[in-house]
Formats: C-alpha cells, structure tokens, sequence
C-alpha cells in the first residue's frame, strides 16, 4: 500500500512540474499582436441637391399680407417649373406670422409699443437629384425681384444616395490596407502574420474636396460642398507566429 502511495505521490509530483514549467514558458515568451490602423477612402461626387429660400409680405391687416404672400407664391411657384423643376419636387411649408410692433421711450424708459404690422414669412425646399439644373436656379433666382418677389436664398446643400454601398466598400478597403500593413510588420521582424484577433471600426468622416476640413472625434458630415472625400478606419489585432 505504500508502495502505491508513493507511486501516486510520485506521478503528482511530476504533473506539478509539468504544469508550473509550461506555465513559466508562456509567461516568458507571451504570444505576439501585431495592431495595425488601415485606411480607405474615396472621391465621390454628391447626386442630391436641397436647397432652400423664403419670401414675405408685410401689411397693417393680416388677411391683405396673407393675401399678398399668396401672390407671390403662385410667382415662385411658376417660375420655378418654368426652369424645369418639377412641381412635386416643390415643397411649400407653413407660413410663420410675425406681429411687428415699434417700442417707445421715453426719457430712457420704456413706456410700451405700438403696432406696426403682420410680417408673413414662408419657405420653400426644392430637392431633386438634377444637381446642376438646381444649381443654376439658385444663381439665377435673383430674377424674381423683376417680378416683385424678394426671395432670399439659402446656400445649396448636397448629398449622396449611394453612402451605405459606399461605406461598405471604404470598409473593406480599410481592413485590407491594415492587412498589408500588419504583414509588413510580421515580415520585418522575422515572423509571419497569424489570425486575426479583432477589428474595430474608427468614426466615419465625409469631408468637402480640397476645403481644408478638420476631421471630428464625433464625425464629420460636410454638406456644402458638391464634391466630396469620405475615409473611414479599421483597427485590426493580428497574432504572430
């Protein structure tokens, strides 16, 4: 009976230091990641143009101002689909009323108002993926003050329909300019790329072309400019064997 127990004891002792020198190993020649930050990105040229203006009228009784916005609507409405935009592409929104009233003083103190007027205000939004038919509208619309309309517009804004094949394409881009990156770095140091650990995707950043933009931690999202540079990053973990 000893005898076994000593066997067994023995075959313990054994197992022990199996264990603690393999685990002295690993904790000597821990396993090697290589992470590596690829980029993709790409021109593009926006396919959707909004673009906004308003016009007004004023007058002492609401209903005469209501009366002559109306007027000029119909004059935006026509001129407008005579340069060729459609009318369904043409949204009017609701006028906004504003109650104009003159403030009296009196040795430096304000002593109440006086009614002045009803400002009538609406807006108008044109959207349409005819980005360059827009685009002369809006610097010719300056004609409509030969129609008796002050229309004041707002600068276009420009965007792209095609962004989430386009992301999905920047993404894969990315990922494989990590790839190569990370296979540079396991060659120069004498090893060979493994499999791979995890992939983080970085913020998603649309810039104008050529403006000089500063990229944002929260992503920028440029509007202004028709032609655009859109970049994404990929954070990739390689093991090394």
């Amino acid at each position: 009976m000893k005898h076994i127990t000593a066997i067994i004891f023995g075959i313990a002792i054994v197992l022990a230091a199996f264990f603690l020198g393999n685990a002295y190993v690993e904790r000597a020649n821990p396993p090697q990641v290589i992470s590596v930050t690829g980029l993709g990105n790409e021109n593009f040229t926006s396919d959707l143009i909004v673009w906004e203006g308003r016009f007004s009228s004023f007058n002492t009784v609401l209903t005469s101002a209501f009366e002559q916005l109306n007027k000029q609507k119909e004059i935006v409405k026509e001129y407008l689909t005579s340069k060729g935009i459609n009318s369904d592409n043409i949204i009017f929104n609701s006028v906004q009323t504003i109650e104009q009233r003159d403030n009296k003083y009196e040795n430096g103190n304000f002593v109440g108002s006086t009614f002045r007027g009803y400002e009538l205000i609406q807006s108008v939004q044109i959207e349409s993926t005819d980005v360059a038919m827009i685009e002369e509208v809006s610097r010719e619309i300056t004609e409509l003050l030969n129609k008796g309309v002050q229309f004041n517009s707002s600068p276009p804004r420009y965007y792209y329909t095609k962004l989430a094949d386009l992301k999905i394409e920047m993404i894969s881009k990315a990922t494989e300019d990590a790839r190569i990156r990370a296979e540079k770095i396991a060659e120069n140091a004498g090893g060979r790329l493994g499999d791979l650990i995890s992939a983080r995707m970085g913020v998603f950043q649309i810039t104008g072309q050529n403006s000089g933009e500063d990229y944002s931690w929260g992503g920028a999202y440029n509007t202004a400019s028709k032609n655009k540079t859109a970049s994404i990053t990929m954070r990739l973990e390689y093991n090394v064997d």
